[in-house]
């Protein structure tokens, strides 16, 4: 997801213009500035990155979906699945090391060893949430249902 720049990086007044018009009343033409150049890595890298960190941990039926068409709140969801609650801790771990690692990033959220315990852990990293389930969880709450218009980018066994 694109994130907003402040108006004042995001417009100035165009090279023929002076910078404080003769008159008050005169409309000002502005012109777009190219945001500055930088070295976070686009969602869909991350996305694929989490899918990775998930899969060396073991993680199961891994889905990464598109919803950028469906949701202004993210432009990807990762799902998965551990088999127990020490298998949910060590891939939520896995993600987070090695997001911090790779790139410096720590969820928005914090993680509670509560949701560890109950089978839900999600992950948001603004443009990429990630659903981490209990197997029994994931068939009650059926995400991928929910989300059933969004498209399927990648689905590992």
């Amino acid at each position: 997801m694109a994130q907003p720049l402040p108006v004042a990086e995001t417009l100035e007044p165009a090279a023929d213009q002076p910078a404080e018009p003769a008159r008050k009343s005169a409309a000002r033409r502005l012109r777009a500035v190219k945001p500055a150049a930088s070295n976070q890595p686009e969602p869909l890298a991350v996305a694929k990155e989490i899918v990775t960190l998930a899969s060396d941990k073991g993680a199961a039926d891994i889905l990464l979906m598109d919803i950028r068409k469906q949701s202004i709140i993210a432009d990807f969801f990762v799902i998965c699945s551990g088999d127990n609650e020490r298998q949910i801790r060590a891939i939520s771990r896995g993600i987070r090391d090695g997001l911090d690692e790779k790139w410096g990033f720590d969820p928005l959220n914090q993680v509670r060893a509560a949701q560890e315990e109950a089978g839900w852990v999600v992950l948001d990293y603004g443009s990429v949430v990630v659903h981490l389930f209990s197997p029994q969880m994931r068939e009650f709450y059926r995400l991928e249902r929910l989300w059933s218009e969004a498209s399927t980018l990648l689905r590992m066994q």
